[in-house]
């Protein structure tokens, strides 16, 4: 059996329903169990699929259950996701975020900003998609990434440098996106959206005791296409996610010249269900339909389907 690596990417509440679509069209053409994985590295709202697939939760049922239409699921997930607070940590976001900021203008000036939700809520969110095993780490190799606003860096959770967390810890503190979320903080430490650092985080597969035959990037924010009603920060968004992939793919490449490389990415009829705003809860059934649909053709593809069909079936 083939070594496999997933990697899931950042992107919001549409971008977690199109990695399902395509984790779920990719096991109905294989009939390989995305679980079986020797190692799966998430970011931000990958981190939450992560923790979905190691918990055996990839089923048809996940977003949609019972007798629930659309209205009925972006209402549970708006109630569990996003629970609103007053807006506290204007010193936080001062020492952590403005001044540091102001000495190297970027991204790093939203960094400490107060939250409009608490990033509970990504953690209620998670325990409610996969129960109790929301509260401990899986067996297999599973890593989720954030970002360290004391130390400015990232943090791979579940690897030996990192603390020891639970699965909605990790989730929590890789997916606080700044402004949107407060920072989760864990034992003193406050951690922020992984994305901060890249979409994806590819390279720390490289960290797997052995070379992987194949590895798997799904990338909902390093697109290479665009809708016509794209908002430009989209393209702004997705040109950063596709440097940064870039430049981890090149790593696994040179370090493992042999390993076969799938990319998964939407293309312009997902991205006209999941965009312009990935968090809007509304977009999350659309998205994972389209997704469905486009996977049928894209998994299809004489270059795709050559590999998959070499290393899961």
């Amino acid at each position: 059996m083939s070594r496999v690596g997933i990697v899931l990417g950042g992107g919001g509440v549409s971008g977690a329903a199109y990695e399902l679509g395509c984790l779920m069209a990719l096991r109905l053409a294989t009939e390989w169990d995305p679980n079986e994985a020797d190692v799966i590295v998430g970011t931000s709202a990958g981190s939450t699929v992560a923790a979905i697939t190691r918990s055996d939760g990839l089923h048809v049922n996940l977003l949609v259950r019972g007798q629930e239409d659309q209205a009925d699921v972006t209402a549970r997930i708006s109630q569990l996701l996003y629970k609103k607070q007053d807006f506290t940590g204007f010193g936080r976001w001062m020492r952590r975020g403005i001044l540091p900021g102001l000495r190297n203008p970027g991204v790093s000036l939203v960094l400490g900003a107060p939250g409009r939700f608490s990033p509970v809520g990504i953690g209620d969110w998670v325990e409610h998609l996969i129960g109790d095993k929301a509260h401990d780490w899986p067996e297999k190799a599973t890593v989720c990434v954030a970002f360290d606003l004391d130390a400015r860096d990232r943090v791979a959770f579940g690897t030996e440098s990192a603390p020891d967390v639970t699965l909605y810890e990790a989730a929590a503190a890789s997916s606080a996106v700044p402004i949107v979320f407060d920072p989760y903080v864990i034992d003193g430490t406050p951690y922020v959206d992984g994305g901060i650092a890249s979409g994806t985080h590819a390279d720390l597969v490289l960290a797997n005791p052995d070379p992987l035959d194949l590895v798997l990037v799904i990338a909902p924010m390093a697109s290479e296409e665009s809708s016509l009603t794209a908002h430009p920060l989209e393209s702004v968004l997705d040109r950063v996610g596709r440097k940064s992939l870039e430049e981890e793919i090149g790593m696994i490449q040179r370090a493992w010249p042999d390993t076969d490389i799938v990319i998964l990415r939407p293309r312009k009829p997902v991205l006209r269900a999941m965009r312009p705003n990935p968090m809007d809860p509304a977009r999350a059934v659309p998205t994972f339909v389209a997704t469905l649909a486009s996977m049928r053709t894209r998994l299809a593809s004489a270059d795709t389907w050559g590999v998959l069909r070499k290393h899961l079936t």
